[in-house]
């Protein structure tokens, strides 16, 4: 899977949770907090995330990321291997 996908992935999910953002741009330099994303729903978007993208790790695993796109990066490296 490319990071690009990975990136629309993350993105679908946010949207999934966050039905308000559906019609907003979103691009890799945004942050999930200055979306409006509160700290449940971005634990929902990394689970199903992870679900979606079949990886098995733990969302503790995510920590450092500050925007969208550096987290895609992180899952993207985390399904590579």
């Amino acid at each position: 899977m490319t990071d690009d996908a990975v990136l629309a992935t993350l993105i679908a999910q946010i949207r999934d949770v966050v039905p308000e953002l559906e019609g907003h741009p979103i691009a890799r330099a945004d942050s999930m907090v200055d979306l409006g994303v509160n700290s449940i729903e971005r634990n929902e978007v990394l689970l199903l995330t992870l679900q979606a993208l079949q990886l098995d790790i733990s969302p503790t695993k995510l920590v450092g990321p500050r925007n969208i796109g550096e987290l895609a990066d992180l899952l993207h490296a985390k399904l590579a291997g």
